[in-house]
């Protein structure tokens, strides 16, 4: 580093990992049927996945898509939803005991009341942690709970789409100390995954990955194909309709960008 501030790049080292999404559809590119990458941050530790049971409300088929890209880049992620006192016990236990039994850490958080900060603060130290998940959905005011010192902007939901506003504008690394940093994200509406074959998609469903390697087909895309275990699990109620019809979603979304 320079007195002035500047500096100068002598190398540029091999990331461990990247996080990225298909970028959204510009004119040009549309028309092109290209679907560009766009990475959202590099050398990550632990990702954190933030919906909320309200305003907006809980969409367990755009959480799954967070989770899918998140493991698609080697990171098992946790999830965090917010609002819990938005949300009467029944659903909190619901979505909280589907997720855990695939294998994910589910943190219900509050802000005001708060709940659910004090454990979560526990899981950042010494590490690069990044926050992502879409609009409105409390990220940046549970970043302030946690760090007050970063004094992020919060926004409200629109009245009309009933989606949040974006606050956050560019993916922001802080220092928080302890070897601890905080990797703040733009809040998102809509994600898909990036670089994935269709044929691919089950391997980033962990409660899937038992059953892969025993459906009758190699290229098997557990959507109608004779002798897939996958859909017997799932007749047998090893594996949730709801999860599954995320995983349909996905696939119909690989498929139209194939096709375009």
């Amino acid at each position: 580093m320079n007195d002035d501030g500047t500096g100068v790049i002598y190398q540029i080292l091999p990331r461990k990992n990247h996080l990225s999404r298909k970028a959204i559809k510009t004119r040009g590119a549309s028309y092109r049927g290209e679907r560009l990458e766009q990475i959202i941050a590099a050398n990550i530790d632990k990702v954190f996945i933030v919906s909320s049971f309200l305003e907006p409300d809980f969409n367990n088929k755009t959480l799954d898509r967070f989770l899918v890209t998140s493991e698609s880049a080697g990171i098992t992620p946790s999830i965090i939803i917010n609002k819990s006192d938005l949300a009467d016990k029944e659903e909190q236990d619901f979505w909280k005991t589907l997720y855990e039994k695939i294998g994910y850490k589910v943190l219900l958080t509050s802000v005001f009341p708060e709940s659910g900060i004090t454990e979560l603060k526990t899981l950042l130290k010494g590490n690069k942690n990044l926050f992502w998940g879409q609009s409105g959905v409390g990220k940046s005011s549970i970043l302030n709970m946690l760090f007050p010192e970063l004094k992020l902007k919060t926004g409200e939901i629109s009245s009309y789409t009933s989606k949040g506003t974006h606050t956050t504008v560019t993916s922001t690394m802080f220092n928080v100390g302890n070897s601890t940093y905080i990797i703040d994200t733009p809040g998102i509406r809509e994600i898909d995954p990036y670089g994935i074959k269709k044929e691919n998609v089950g391997h980033y469903f962990p409660e899937f990955n038992k059953h892969l390697r025993n459906c009758r087909f190699n290229t098997c895309t557990h959507h109608h194909e004779p002798g897939c275990v996958v859909i017997t699990a799932l007749e047998n109620n090893k594996i949730s309709a709801e999860r599954y019809e995320s995983y349909l979603r996905i696939l119909d979304t690989i498929e139209k960008d194939i096709n375009f």
